[in-house]
């Protein structure tokens, strides 16, 4: 352990283990909620509650990057539960996502919107933005947290750069169609795999 992680506070010095992630998607998209998803970057520690996710399920979701074959975008979904798997949309937004499922399944969980919960100062300096769109949609929160390509394949179960600590879950928690999927089979577009923590202001304004 490192001088700077005797610093941090006991309660996010313990990254979920891998068996957390290691298990059907939908699960982990739920549990996920109310979880802390904690950032080191530039000597700062920065925070967040994880207040709505999306199940994408493998090789039977067509909504899944994954569904069709394997290709060196989608390699880190193949691999080990936990680890990070972060892509480029419209050439400018990193979404990041969090591997599921026994290796060879390529499953994953999207984090859709998050609510800071420690140094929110430093999530402001990396994105100039009013009230909660600093980070109420997946695009946002990763500027916020700094979350880019420099973190495909982080391994999440360990307190390194990128990793998730056990929060409280939520009492009530809401379920809807996925976001920006129209590609996909009428079947999986429906399919109520968008969670979030009914009435937190922090998530995301779903089109």
């Amino acid at each position: 352990m490192t001088a700077f992680d005797s610093a941090l506070p006991a309660s996010l010095q313990a990254p979920l283990p891998r068996d957390f992630y290691d298990r059907d998607t939908l699960d982990v998209a739920r549990a996920l909620l109310g979880c802390q998803l904690v950032r080191r970057v530039n000597g700062e520690l920065i925070a967040a509650t994880i207040v709505e996710t999306e199940a994408y399920r493998g090789a039977t979701d067509s909504a899944c990057h994954a569904h069709r074959r394997r290709t060196p975008r989608t390699e880190a979904m193949f691999g080990p539960p936990g680890h990070a798997y972060v892509y480029l949309v419209y050439g400018m937004h990193s979404l990041l996502n969090i591997v599921t499922q026994p290796e060879g399944n390529p499953c994953a969980v999207l984090v859709r919107a998050v609510e800071p919960c420690v140094n929110e100062d430093a999530m402001r300096r990396a994105r100039v933005a009013r009230n909660r769109e600093l980070c109420n949609g997946p695009g946002k929160l990763t500027r916020a947290l700094s979350i880019d390509r420099a973190l495909y394949g982080e391994d999440m179960t360990r307190a390194h750069r990128l990793w998730v600590v056990q929060g409280t879950a939520p009492e009530h928690v809401s379920s809807g169609p996925r976001v920006g999927i129209d590609y996909a089979e009428p079947l999986d577009r429906d399919a109520p795999w968008r969670l979030w923590v009914t009435g937190n202001p922090w998530v995301s304004k779903a089109r």
